[in-house]
């Protein structure tokens, strides 16, 4: 068991299921599937608790019932929420349209986040930080914490010395075509010269991870999807949970897929518990 601190967001998701694709300028029918806990922060969080891990959440809510029922959801999951800060704000809220191919579009319609830099992030002790955000102010923190805590990052941002962190995560639906020349200059770039592995995730199509002069490659097995909600945020679990493992990075990319395949399945912005321990238990 690894004590794992996520930096991220959580959100009360909406949810819209539409009876067909999403078309500029279309008139669509959908019908509404209620609200849920997401964010990407806790929905990784939540995955990393049920795999066994000691897992503490950095965010904000508001101080409403909407903060109070999402913290009783992740405290129910095992997530430590003692980090996280109430503000005088709404909490975040977002929209999630789900297609009848599974394909999710999300729409944040209320954002919740502390307005200066958690400091309080550069006293606290862990095995490994997680940062699922794009503020752009976490770099001076990070970069302190990186001498003794291993960091994964999830971009963007993409800035020169933007994450400092030795192993970046990201979707390739998120960046530059251009990015794919050299990703691994990518991953020096955006790290400050720190990154080790940057993993980019590729939907159906699997994983691929650039290390210097080596590429690795995961495939995902086919399915057919329900919800692709939070499927980049299971795959950054299964990937965190590897690598503390001990695993080698083609093993760890080759489970953060399949965590992340198994997330489109589930009607769920968070994997849930029962699928994470079926997952452990084939691995």
């Amino acid at each position: 068991m690894a004590r794992i601190l996520v930096v991220g967001s959580i959100a009360d998701d909406g949810v819209i299921r539409l009876t067909e694709a999403l078309r500029p300028g279309a008139h669509l029918n959908g019908a509404s599937a209620g609200v849920r806990l997401g964010g990407g922060g806790a929905n990784t969080a939540v995955a990393l608790a049920a795999a066994g891990h000691d897992v503490a959440l950095l965010a904000a809510v508001g101080c409403d019932a909407v903060g109070d029922a999402l913290l009783a959801d992740l405290a129910a999951a095992g997530v430590d929420t003692s980090l996280v800060t109430r503000l005088n704000q709404s909490t975040t809220r977002s929209l999630l349209l789900i297609d009848p191919t599974g394909e999710r579009t999300v729409i944040n319609v209320a954002r919740c986040e502390e307005p200066a830099p958690p400091m309080r992030l550069l006293g606290l002790p862990a095995d490994v930080i997680y940062v699922r955000s794009r503020r752009r102010d976490l770099a001076p923190l990070l970069a302190a914490k990186a001498a003794k805590v291993m960091i994964v990052a999830h971009i963007p941002p993409v800035e020169p010395g933007a994450r400092p962190a030795h192993i970046l995560v990201a979707s390739r639906s998120d960046l530059h075509a251009n990015a794919f020349q050299l990703p691994e200059n990518l991953g020096r770039l955006v790290s400050g010269g720190l990154a080790r592995w940057i993993a980019i995730t590729a939907g159906a199509a699997g994983a691929h991870a650039y290390g210097t002069g080596e590429m690795l490659t995961a495939s995902a097995r086919s399915v057919r999807p329900v919800d692709t909600t939070g499927a980049g945020d299971a795959f950054a679990a299964g990937l965190i949970h590897a690598l503390v493992e001990g695993r080698s990075m083609a093993d760890a990319l080759s489970i953060a897929v399949r965590f992340g395949t198994e997330a489109t399945l589930w009607a769920a912005s968070s994997l849930p518990a029962k699928a994470v321990q079926r997952l452990l238990k084939e691995i």
